[in-house]
């Protein structure tokens, strides 16, 4: 589905411009072509993995993985997005997420999937050129070889370019000979090539290397004893003078870290979509088992405090679906729009998520965290069983911790998100400070009673959502002038305002989705959706409210902050909702359909 001649909206300016439903992409719309692929890999998933996920786990069993690894090469699941010049299925970005997204309810396999097909194999496909590609895609697309990524070191973690892994050119300049340690490598344990970086001499940055297991100089420690995704191999792996050929050098020198933060905005919103099917799984699970579960001679899905439950992992998760699509087509569409003007395909692949680095941003940490809630309240509703190895959830609570960490932990993803914005605020490429002194000017200002149209659908919603941006433009206006250039080292700040902006996205994108729906469908088929982004947002004005304060509490002083929180009062006013009945509606019908039943 192209978009291209749509309103175009770069990445952050969400907070400063209205999206009209039309023009966003929604869960419902997938193509035939879409959903036959979404099913086959939900029948490899249903037939491969879950049949043995204690299995996998135990890693009794060393060829187990990697024969399902390459299962789901001969499906034409590991090239979704290699193009098919290189044995690939050359899909779109979005069919790219949906399939992360059904991968997303495998526990382990999940991470040995998204390993290789995220950072394993698009740096090449990005950042390699015509030899590099032609050697090696076609064995990654079609999983004959399985790839990981060698960034993190012992002492080079968030700040990965401080890796003291180096590069030396051989004497005859025909290899590089790579020393040192890297740590938490997935896939490391069956992998035939490795993605490492290392610094070339004493270079400032980092470069990037192929690897083949094949070059000799690489040995490595026992399987990570973990928490949780047990089933994937994580390794430390030592470089021991191996010798990789100078044509191996992948892009530039020095140009290993811009490499490195190019590829983890795609694994960030790759992991936001990646939760939902793990989301509607385990929301699932407790739905069948709150069904079977007798208390007091009744099953317990007819108590308040469980349907309560049941609802909300349904709204945050069909508001975490809503921002992660609407998200991968606005990168769609931006891929497309550059190639239509001419710029080389792989260019404009990393043009477009990079300009989208502050939602992918935001998919990762709402995702990570909405995940985080539904496996605990999958555990709550299962009540002692839940705490069992014996039950799901248990798993499920553990593999999810993880999603919280890589990919960037969510403290750093936070103060990101909001660094990027007041960077491109500062270059000019994002009118964030007009909007922002306006906002300012408003706050000293008479307010407005005019009155709203609320024979619209969804037109008070919107109000409220356009009152919020204005939260977000005036704390994080007056935060940069008050804060200047200390602003990013006052990291609670950063993530208050981080916050703010998580909220708004994801309850703006239920919102639109669900008026698109509508649009197609009619209230009555939508009125479940309507219920949960009503929710959603009610929820989201409380959130951000409580951002605010502890922001404004921080900077602002006096007569400021007097005048600050008066605003706050007027931005986050909103009618009461009676969410009790909302949900109650919302978890019914989940439990007569007896499943996850909103996508």
């Amino acid at each position: 589905m192209s978009q291209l001649t749509k309103s175009s909206i770069n990445g952050g300016e969400f907070l400063i411009k209205e999206t009209d439903a039309q023009d966003i992409f929604i869960f419902e719309e997938f193509n035939e072509e879409q959903k036959m692929m979404a099913q086959a890999c939900q029948d490899f998933v249903d037939t491969e993995i879950h049949t043995r996920i204690e299995e996998i786990d135990s890693m009794k069993h060393p060829e187990l993985v990697p024969s399902i690894f390459k299962k789901a090469g001969e499906l034409g699941l590991l090239g979704i997005s290699v193009p098919e010049a290189y044995g690939g299925l050359g899909m779109s970005f979005n069919t790219s997420m949906l399939i992360a997204d059904i991968v997303g309810a495998a526990g382990s396999f999940s991470t040995t999937y998204g390993a290789h097909t995220g950072i394993g194999t698009l740096p090449i496909l990005y950042y390699g050129n015509e030899d590099q590609k032609s050697k090696y895609l076609p064995k990654l697309a079609t999983g004959e070889w399985a790839a990981c990524y060698c960034l993190t070191e012992p002492d080079a973690g968030s700040d990965a370019n401080s890796g003291k892994t180096k590069a030396v050119l051989s004497a005859d300049g025909k290899h590089y000979i790579i020393n040192g340690q890297k740590m938490w490598i997935s896939n490391a344990g069956f992998a035939d090539l490795f993605i490492v970086f290392a610094k070339i001499d004493d270079d400032k940055n980092l470069s990037a290397f192929i690897v083949e297991k094949t070059f000799g100089g690489i040995t490595m420690n026992e399987e990570e004893k973990k928490l949780g995704i047990k089933g994937s191999s994580t390794r430390q792996v030592f470089f021991n003078d191996c010798k990789v050929p100078v044509e191996n050098l992948l892009s530039d020198r020095g140009n290993g870290f811009k490499i490195a933060v190019n590829i983890l905005n795609i694994g960030r919103i790759k992991l936001g979509a990646g939760v939902l099917g793990g989301c509607r799984t385990v929301a699932s699970h407790a739905i069948k088992y709150s069904t079977e579960r007798k208390q007091f001679g009744v099953s317990i899905n007819t108590f308040g405090a469980i349907k309560q439950k049941l609802a909300e992992m349904a709204i945050r998760t069909y508001a975490c679906e809503s921002l992660c699509y609407r998200a991968g087509q606005d990168i769609e569409d931006r891929m497309q729009a550059l190639a239509a003007e001419g710029m080389p395909d792989a260019e404009a692949k990393l043009k477009a998520l990079e300009q989208f680095a502050i939602e992918a941003a935001i998919a990762k940490v709402h995702g990570s965290e909405v995940l985080d809630y539904v496996v605990d309240q999958g555990v709550q509703i299962y009540g002692g069983m839940g705490y069992s190895a014996d039950a799901p959830m248990e798993r499920a609570y553990r593999d999810a911790r993880i999603s919280r960490i890589y990919e960037g932990t969510n403290e750093i993803n936070r103060m990101l998100m909001v660094g990027m914005l007041l960077k491109r605020a500062m270059k000019g490429e994002i009118a964030l400070f007009e909007p922002a002194m306006a906002v300012a000017n408003e706050l000293t200002s008479v307010p407005s009673f005019e009155s709203i149209d609320t024979s619209e659908l969804f037109a008070a919603e919107m109000d409220v959502i356009k009152k919020l941006k204005k939260v977000f433009l005036m704390v994080g206006g007056k935060a940069a002038m008050a804060l200047a250039d200390k602003i990013e080292s006052e990291q609670e700040v950063m993530m208050n305002l981080a916050d703010i902006m998580i909220e708004i996205y994801a309850a703006e994108s239920a919102i639109l989705r669900t008026q698109k729906l509508v649009s197609q469908r009619g209230e009555e088929a939508a009125a479940h959706q309507i219920a949960m982004s009503k929710v959603y947002l009610f929820e989201a004005v409380g959130k951000i409210e409580q951002s605010a304060k502890e922001a404004i509490g921080a900077f602002a002083k006096g007569d400021e902050q007097k005048v600050m929180l008066m605003g706050l009062k007027r931005f986050t006013k909103s009618e009461i909702l009676n969410t009790k009945e909302l949900r109650r509606q919302v978890a019914d019908y989940m439990i007569e359909k007896g499943k996850y039943p909103f996508s």
